[in-house]
């Protein structure tokens, strides 16, 4: 464990030294976010918080969105969480905010106010508050229909964020019209939750942002960042049983958008660290699942985090990112969308059709090199230039994925353990299974 910390450590003074410091880029600021679902850390010590800190550090990341709810231990887990980074203070900048999952939070009524207030200033001074403008940051998820007994949703957020000596930065993730975003003022800005993923069957654009961005009069965007998108909830418990499209390296497409349009976004948010129920994860496994470990469990996927940390790094610089080594990021999923698995009983996802049998590689070279994927009967040799590319290998039968880069004569093989496509699968699991080369 020293050594694991101390490791993750150094890489986090390493992104530091990459970017400046937030009070730097405050009245400017490019930062990136993780949104953490305190509500799966029950199990937490502050140790836990530490090592997630450093680890998401160590990758560009600026600070974790702790998206809480009612229950009342989670205020325990937010005070170790700002406890964790307060210690790590001589080594990093890392900060944190609070999110208020208002779908579970009440906010019909004017006392509903005091909790939420309540929170907002018992950390509001705390040094690793996240400060934008002078201001502590607030954020949501949804919030929208939230009056708190007043006659409007905008007078309701107005009495929580800008009274009783609160004056805070408020980010809210509110779904509505885009077009309507002139009746919040109170607002500093929106987070755009669902441009993270396609919600349709068509490959991911910026169009909805765009749309954010036209509507907001200047004000703050904050943009969603995801990989993948599945959850399998049954009738008798959350009744989530669906995907989102994840095709077509929709991770590096939707970095590769926000870097193109950077100026007109101010921060990214990584949807998420962990939230297991609906495969969107990046951080370990580890905490309290919502009773995903069906889909979740050997489905790994902290592999992401070093993808994102090197569009992290053009995101906030507007340069590429440098490519030190080669390495080889493949995903997929681990049997056909069409395939039977009868003992499941939740049942075949719907949107199912929205995806295709592929292992989908991200290759980075540090010069040209060619590269093979294989997986049974199918297999792809390419000829790569430097930098960064994608490839695409359709899965069609039993097989165990396997690459290779080779240069000068020389090959280097890279057989990822467990990553074997069934085509008789268990269980309905359309969660990414996701590796790298070391």
């Amino acid at each position: 464990m020293a050594r694991f910390v101390a490791l993750v450590l150094a890489l986090a003074q390493a992104a530091a030294a990459l970017a400046l410091p937030l009070d730097a880029r405050s009245s400017s600021p490019k930062l990136v976010f993780a949104h953490h679902i305190v509500g799966n850390t029950f199990t937490y010590t502050q140790d836990t918080w530490t090592n997630d800190i450093l680890l998401a550090a160590s990758k560009g990341i600026d600070a974790f969105a702790l998206n809480i709810g009612p229950d009342s231990w989670e205020l325990g887990q937010v005070s170790s969480a700002f406890a964790a980074a307060e210690s790590l203070s001589a080594n990093t900048t890392f900060k944190l905010f609070i999110s208020f999952d208002m779908s579970v939070f009440p906010c019909s009524q004017a006392s509903h106010a005091s909790t939420i207030q309540q929170y907002i200033q018992q950390f509001a001074g705390h040094p690793n508050q996240l400060q934008v403008s002078g201001r502590p940051f607030v954020s949501t998820f949804s919030g929208e229909s939230c009056t708190f007994g007043t006659g409007s949703v905008n007078q309701g957020w107005t009495n929580v964020v800008r009274t009783s000596g609160l004056n805070a930065y408020f980010v809210p993730s509110f779904f509505v019209d885009p077009a309507t975003f002139g009746s919040y003022p109170v607002a500093d800005g929106v987070f755009g939750w669902n441009s993270g993923w396609p919600t349709g069957n068509f490959n991911i654009t910026f169009d909805p942002d765009q749309s954010y961005i036209a509507n907001l009069g200047g004000r703050a965007y904050m943009a969603a960042a995801s990989a993948w998108f599945f959850t399998h909830y049954s009738p008798q418990t959350f009744d989530k049983n669906f995907i989102y499209r994840g095709d077509d390296w929709l991770l590096a497409q939707r970095w590769e958008a926000l870097i193109a349009h950077r100026d007109a976004v101010d921060f990214v948010e990584v949807n998420t660290w962990n939230d297991y129920g609906e495969s969107h994860y990046v951080g370990p496994i580890e905490g309290v699942q919502p009773a995903s470990q069906a889909w979740v469990d050997g489905f790994d996927h902290t592999a992401w985090l070093d993808l994102i940390a090197h569009y992290i790094t053009a995101f906030k610089t507007g340069a590429p990112a440098p490519i030190t080594r080669d390495r080889t990021f493949l995903w997929a999923r681990l049997a056909p969308a069409n395939a039977n698995a009868p003992a499941d009983t939740v049942g075949r996802p719907a949107n199912w059709q929205w995806t295709s049998d592929a292992l989908w590689a991200i290759i980075q070279l540090t010069s040209p090199a060619t590269v093979t994927l294989t997986c049974g009967p199918s297999a792809l040799t390419a000829p790569l230039p430097a930098g960064t590319s994608k490839l695409r290998l359709a899965l069609v039968a039993e097989c165990d994925v396997a690459s290779s880069v080779t240069r000068g004569g020389q090959s280097v093989a890279f057989k990822p353990e467990g990553m074997h496509f069934s085509t008789a699968p268990a269980a309905y699991n359309f969660n990414a299974f996701v590796v790298a080369s070391p």
